[in-house]
């Protein structure tokens, strides 16, 4: 009898709660509930913590057992993974071990999971040495599990420890390390690690795609992206949305926002929420404020309803876009169709009234806020402070930043420029005395573009790359052509107390130009030029590059830490709001 119930149970995935109790009062009525291992009993503890979500009486349940088996304590410790407080499973976990019980693979794999969830890096090195000390290193699918919360915590050396140590690999041990190199900053390692995989006999699935087209997006790897999708394409994944939300949010972030649009027209399978918010994002970043609008208004419209991301979404490409009045509509509706604001959308606001001047009303509406602004849309009024040098509210802001805690270099870097602007010297220098003192780094500005699967890094007035000179006697070059169009060094850029000379040598010699002159003598004529930039660009790099795809007759993408700038022709797909 015992067995026949093991049996069906273990086909089991859910029971309702009445015949889970008749269940659980038949274990004990019969006597099984008691035996030293018992299939029926660890299924009837899985039920009552993970299909029914009673893991407080699943627990009361285990107290209950004389001498619980492995399978009951795993049952438990399963349960926390997905509850409010995953942490409780590595307490578990020793307390198993304090007692002497016999752990196996599926408790380590358990415990490494819930501590995915909380990001616990030093229980995991624990858990890791458990592992081996027990000889479970050679189970493929512990061993995924094992570098996949590396991965999540930000050890990504130990993820490829720990995978380069494998002694069996399976399609999820690669597509976890894909994942945590796109994930963990290494988008490069990411794509050659995807490459890698056919050679080694996995073919790329449906997951193993995503993290490539994720790193692809990070680098701006156009080529790379493209060739992912004709991947896609010829195995049919494209029939997966959240494939082809990658593929969307790839080809926007690389630039080719017509290209996104079209993936988004052409999808043969349902579009989601994320498919819409994605396309509404592309063209935020792009500068297509009218084409968001009209696709957040066709998506109420195909019976998709607005989230909190899709108003975030169509927000920013008002900011983007300057479409003031159509942003405060936006956000006056929220409420009235089931949104509630967040921070983020009240921040959101703040940088539309700041980008088009209106400082004293985002000012008042941070006040006005039903919830505590956070560090972040403070920063956005000191930024919007720096673009319309408005000292006052910089000053403002900026003592409110600091009463918070708040020792970012933007901060300081953003009220410098706000006195820089105003010529008030003494100030700059009594704002850089201060980020001396507390030893804070200005981020230097870096610019990097790829060139025949090389990515080419560029700071202000570098001279490291091996064609330095060639750069430096393009961009002389450049500078006499741009001068025969009327160009003058926007010398107000410069945010140092230097003669006018120096500051044009200053402006000359930014990272983004560089990169651009870069391109200019690398690539084939005609064929665009994309370049990333970590900071904003600057007024007199922008002014610069529009003149630059007119005389040059080449199209320059610049992805900086805000948006894109297309240039094309003499002109910018910003039309000069940024």
């Amino acid at each position: 009898m015992a067995s026949s119930l093991d049996s069906l149970l273990s086909k089991c995935t859910t029971l309702s709660l009445p015949h889970t109790k008749q269940l659980h009062a038949h274990l004990f009525t019969t006597g099984q509930f008691q035996l030293p291992i018992s299939p029926a009993r660890s299924k009837l503890l899985e039920l009552y913590a993970l299909s029914l979500g009673n893991l407080s009486f699943a627990i009361l349940t285990f107290s209950q057992i004389r001498t619980p088996s492995t399978n009951d304590w795993n049952a438990i410790i399963r349960g926390f993974i997905q509850s409010p407080n995953p942490t409780n499973a590595f307490a578990w976990y020793k307390s198993m071990i304090s007692k002497s019980r016999k752990v196996d693979a599926l408790t380590c794999s358990f415990v490494l999971k819930a501590c995915a969830r909380v990001l616990a890096r030093l229980e995991s090195i624990q858990i890791h040495t458990h592992i081996v000390r027990k000889g479970f290193i050679a189970d493929a699918l512990l061993g995924t599990t094992l570098l996949d919360v590396y991965a999540k915590v930000g050890d990504i050396d130990s993820a490829e420890k720990v995978f380069d140590e494998m002694v069996k690999r399976d399609i999820a041990s690669w597509n976890a390390l894909i994942s945590g190199f796109a994930q963990g900053s290494k988008p490069t390692e990411a794509l050659s690690l995807f490459r890698g995989m056919e050679i080694d006999g996995f073919k790329p699935n449906e997951i193993s795609v995503l993290g490539a087209l994720s790193a692809c997006a990070q680098l701006g790897d156009f080529k790379e992206g493209e060739k992912i999708h004709g991947y896609i394409k010829d195995e049919r994944f494209d029939m997966n949305a959240q494939v082809c939300n990658a593929v969307i949010d790839m080809y926007a972030k690389c630039g080719f926002v017509d290209k996104a649009y079209l993936v988004f027209e052409s999808m043969s399978c349902r579009k989601d929420i994320v498919t819409w918010n994605t396309m509404i994002m592309a063209f935020a970043m792009h500068g297509e404020g009218c084409k968001a609008l009209e696709l957040f208004e066709k998506m109420d419209q195909s019976g998709v309803s607005p989230d909190d991301v899709s108003y975030l979404a169509v927000l920013c490409a008002c900011n983007h876009g300057g479409l003031v009045e159509e942003g405060f509509r936006l956000f006056n509706s929220m409420e009235n169709c089931g949104v509630k604001p967040n921070v983020k959308h009240y921040g959101s606001v703040v940088d539309l009234l700041g980008r088009a001047g209106r400082l004293r009303e985002a000012y008042d509406i941070v006040n006005s806020m039903p919830m505590v602004p956070d560090i972040v849309l403070w920063q956005t009024l000191l930024g919007a402070s720096r673009t319309h040098r408005n000292v006052e509210i910089a000053e403002t802001v900026s003592r409110k930043l600091v009463e918070m805690g708040s020792n970012h270099c933007g901060d300081f870097v953003l009220l410098s420029n706000v006195y820089a602007a105003r010529e008030r010297w003494a100030d700059v220098g009594r704002v850089r005395e201060a980020m001396k003192n507390r030893d804070v780094k200005k981020v230097p500005g870096l610019s990097y573009i790829e060139g025949n699967g090389v990515i080419h890094k560029f700071y202000n007035a570098d001279k490291s790359h091996e064609s330095w000179r060639e750069i430096y006697a393009k961009l002389d070059e450049i500078r006499f052509r741009v001068k025969e169009y009327g160009y003058v060094a926007e010398t107000s850029f410069v945010l140092h107390d230097i003669g006018e000379e120096d500051k044009e040598n200053v402006l000359g010699h930014h990272s983004e130009k560089l990169a651009v002159a870069f391109g200019l003598i690398s690539t084939s004529e005609g064929t665009p030029i994309q370049v990333i930039k970590n900071l904003r660009i600057c007024g007199d790099c922008h002014f610069v590059i529009k003149l630059i795809s007119k005389i040059y007759d080449r199209e320059i993408i610049v992805r900086d830490r805000v948006r894109f700038h297309r240039f094309k022709e003499g002109f910018c797909s910003c039309r000069d709001y940024w």
